[in-house]
């Protein structure tokens, strides 16, 4: 870990030398790229150094303390060598939490789609609360929200939505949301009183760019037609609908929530694409080994991540055992944070202890993110 941390600050002062050298200066493209993978190094090269000074405090402190006969002097070397020992500490977790590999994607915008589960209109209705709790925790977060595609159901809920979230960080924090939520509550149109229990789906996937997906004319079948609303009646006398199937891999995407086609055809494409790069990665990720297998867990949709039960006022987190006692709270978007912060940690805690070749004590193995049913299975986005 030490000679790793020595060449990475060695390499940081090699990049700010060389920014430094004119004819770099004047080439945009080249300082620019010099500019980034120095940024990429600076947190854990400043935090190498805190840790260097702490570790030389220490180390002065405790001189002291050998070789000082003053009790004040003593007292003092003391109280500073439990400090810096304290401090230095800290920083070596912080250090090994940052050497970390990350994930090349966690900065990317992402594409959510939310399915009613189990329960009829009861389910439809909590997908709208994952909806609205989503779109505030994006507002919090300062991130932008696009709904894509939406397909009520009679009650004021969602059979499905999909929506765009942009912003910096947005796949680093969501991505730990993917799988399915369970709630237990009494459903508005229970007249016994009755606690129901329901479902929803949620998909996380990493927005992907044209570079990384290409998708060329002929691969596609394009299909135009009439939008439709609640019932299956025609609500626009012009065919804006877009239906889009990927003729290599059967993926059907159908767009139909914006009055022009142009538009619809852009959105659909986004999804195919956002679909199409999750299906490569889960690809990639089933040819590398077992332990990277486990890193990043099952990935099975089916696999139940979080219980809300509104008659305790209860949350439940079943990857990582965390409960909390702030229902109103999650779902206005103000104590999500908590919950992605824990979850967090746990995986980050886990990958230290594969890291280390530790078993990690109650590990969290967190789903992948997958996208919904199986190819060319025609989905309404």
């Amino acid at each position: 870990m030490w000679e790793r941390l020595d060449g990475i600050e060695a390499r940081y002062e090699s990049l700010t030398a060389e920014m430094g050298r004119p004819e770099v200066a004047s080439d945009y493209e080249r300082l620019q790229a010099l500019a980034k993978e120095r940024a990429s190094l600076e947190e854990i090269v400043s935090l190498y150094r805190q840790y260097r000074e702490a570790d030389r405090l220490a180390s002065e402190a405790r001189a002291l303390l050998d070789e000082s006969q003053e009790p004040g002097l003593t007292a003092l070397a003391r109280e500073e060598l439990e400090s810096q020992t304290a401090r230095r500490g800290q920083l070596e977790d912080e250090l090994k939490r940052a050497l970390l590999p990350r994930d090349p994607r966690d900065e990317k915008n992402v594409i959510v789609e939310i399915r009613a589960g189990t329960g009829g209109d009861e389910a439809g209705l909590f997908a709208a609360d994952l909806f609205r709790m989503y779109s505030r925790y994006a507002d919090s977060m300062g991130w932008k929200v696009d709904v894509l595609s939406r397909h009520e159901s009679g009650v004021g809920g969602f059979k499905e939505i999909i929506f765009e979230v942009r912003g910096k960080g947005a796949f680093s924090r969501l991505k730990y949301e993917s799988g399915v939520h369970r709630v237990q509550r009494v459903p508005v149109t229970e007249a016994q009183g009755r606690i129901h229990t329901s479902t929803a789906t949620v998909a996380v996937l990493p927005e992907a760019e044209e570079v990384e997906v290409d998708i060329r004319e002929d691969e596609l079948k394009i299909d135009i037609f009439h939008a439709s609303g609640p019932g299956g009646q025609n609500v626009q006398k012009v065919a804006t609908a877009v239906r889009l199937t990927h003729l290599p891999t059967g993926m059907v995407v159908t767009c139909q929530d914006e009055r022009s086609q142009l538009k619809n055809r852009v959105k659909a494409l986004a999804v195919l694409r956002a679909r199409l790069l999750d299906r490569r990665q889960r690809e990639q990720m089933e040819e590398i080994t077992e332990v990277r297998r486990t890193q990043v867990g099952s990935g099975e949709r089916a696999e139940k991540i979080r219980t809300y039960n509104f008659p305790q006022d209860r949350l439940t987190d079943h990857r990582i055992g965390l409960t909390v006692h702030n229902l109103s709270a999650v779902l206005g978007g103000e104590g999500l944070d908590e919950i992605i912060d824990a979850v967090a940690t746990s995986e980050q805690a886990r990958m230290l202890s594969t890291e280390s070749g530790r078993p990690a004590v109650g590990e969290a193995r967190l789903p992948a993110c997958r996208t919904g049913g199986p190819d060319g299975q025609e989905q309404r986005v």
